[in-house]
């Protein structure tokens, strides 16, 4: 009962680091890194149920991110023609959606950092569902995965929390360093250009 009781408290803990760690547009950690210490840390714990929590919360703060980066990018900060080529992507998703679900799917399983994703998708005006449901999937697959391999890699090359921390700390700076730049190339890529023409080229 008083282990029941401890996971209960660590999954509503985990569900509130998460969400805020996915609300955050830059410098936060990635979430697969905190689900493999978790996994370093304590492997007896139930990775089916942590890694559910952990994708409802970061599947909820990315949407939030999503619709901040709408309300607070697009309609204030992107130019009429920045909007008009970023919506673009509507039809190229909407023409191939069951190509686009699965290369959602497949990202969402990535250790890829999703940040730039759901800024990106906020600038656009398609519906956050379409994205939401693939990512949550992904990410609870990725997140139990994460989990088991934080157990078995830690079991199998006897480390511990200190001794993978550079490798985290080296993804994390380098996938900062990535986001303005990242950013600035999905609003200057023309989406027209791409999906009617097959042609790759920036917006003069």
């Amino acid at each position: 009962m008083t282990e029941l009781f401890d996971q209960s408290w660590l999954a509503v803990v985990l569900f509130l680091v998460v969400f805020v760690l996915n609300i955050l547009p830059a410098f936060a950690p990635p979430t697969w890194t905190t689900m493999s210490f978790i996994g370093l840390a304590a492997p007896s714990l139930n990775f089916i149920l942590l890694a559910a929590v952990a994708a409802t919360a970061a599947t909820s703060g990315r949407v939030l991110l999503a619709q901040l980066s709408h309300a607070l990018i697009r309609k204030r900060l992107l130019s009429e023609r920045a909007r008009r080529n970023v919506d673009a992507i509507r039809l190229g998703i909407e023409t191939r959606p069951m190509a686009t679900v699965g290369t959602l799917l497949g990202y969402a399983c990535s250790p890829l950092p999703s940040n730039y994703l759901f800024i990106a998708y906020g600038l656009t005006a398609l519906p956050l569902s379409f994205l939401a449901l693939p990512f949550f999937f992904g990410r609870f697959m990725s997140y139990a995965f994460w989990l088991w391999a934080g157990f078995a890699l830690g079991d199998a090359l006897d480390w511990d929390l200190l001794e993978t921390t550079p490798y985290f700390v080296g993804y994390y700076i380098l996938s900062q360093l990535l986001l303005v730049p990242a950013i600035y190339g999905f609003t200057r890529l023309d989406w027209h250009s791409l999906f009617a023409e097959r042609r790759l080229r920036w917006l003069r």
